[in-house]
């Protein structure tokens, strides 16, 4: 499933990145690394990390400890950029983790497996990849170039993780059912590649490099919000009000973050008399 994702969504993107790179070969090749590393990391690890994390655990523990790359990044440009986090980033960052267990629903108790922790952060380190990669501007690659670029090293990989046999490849045609209502196999597959992979990587990256890796990363928090509304939308599975309130407090957490960044960059100003 996550290599008809990835494929798909290479297959998509692909013209459009050719198409916005305008003649100019020469960013690719001095890129080669960049996306090499995007495509590893941010597209196939995160990817294959985090569907052989839940084998072994519960989902919600694993996204849990896959969407502190927040955290991650905040660390990463402190300690790499000298980007020293304020209070009130801080504030927010603990809110948006409080709020992520609440909509998890990690309070009622959930099983841990050692194995499982290990994959699931090393989904996280892809995770924090995706944002610090997707926000950097000074590369001159742009967004659809990235994005293409990178799901096409993806999804090699991931067919390579198939064919040596650490990827299973078993398929299926059997009907889908959502929200009481019966599709063929192909339709999950496609919105899968069209829109979780295809439009996701592209609009992250914009998004990255309006909004930087650190805001970026904790507005992406949202996407478990939104995992738990189309799970009652289409799965029936209806979130309790501890999630609901753990959704609000994303939301205000994210809210902080920018605030903190905007603190922080009217502090950087030199005042002059």
């Amino acid at each position: 499933m996550v290599l008809v994702r990835v494929g798909g969504a290479a297959a998509v993107v692909l013209p459009f990145a050719l198409r916005s790179l305008r003649g100019r070969w020469g960013v690719l090749r001095e890129n080669v690394g960049l996306i090499g590393l995007y495509g590893t990391l941010a597209v196939a690890g995160a990817q294959f990390c985090y569907f052989s994390a839940v084998q072994h655990m519960q989902v919600g523990p694993a996204l849990l400890i896959e969407y502190t790359a927040p955290a991650a990044v905040v660390c990463w440009l402190w300690l790499r950029h000298g980007e020293r986090p304020g209070p009130v980033t801080l504030v927010g960052a603990g809110l948006a983790a409080l709020g992520l267990v609440l909509v998890l629903d990690l309070l009622s108790g959930a099983d841990l497996s050692v194995v499982g922790v290990a994959w699931a952060l090393a989904a996280m380190v892809g995770a924090a990849a995706y944002f610090v990669i997707s926000a950097d501007e000074g590369n001159g690659l742009p967004p659809l170039a990235l994005a293409g670029a990178g799901l096409l090293v993806g999804a090699v990989l991931l067919g390579l993780l198939g064919l040596v046999g650490l990827m299973p490849m078993d398929t299926a045609t059997g009907t889908v059912v959502y929200a009481g209502r019966a599709v063929e196999w192909w339709v999950p597959l496609l919105l899968l590649a069209l829109v979780t992979a295809a439009i996701a990587y592209t609009t992250g990256i914009a998004a990255g490099r309006r909004l930087g890796s650190r805001l970026a990363s904790f507005v992406a928090l949202l996407e478990v919000v939104l995992g738990v509304v189309f799970a009652w939308l289409l799965l029936d599975q209806l979130p309790r009000p501890i999630q609901l309130a753990g959704g609000v407090l994303i939301l205000v957490g994210v809210i902080a973050v920018k605030l903190g960044e905007r603190t922080t960059a009217v502090s950087d100003v030199p005042v002059t008399t």
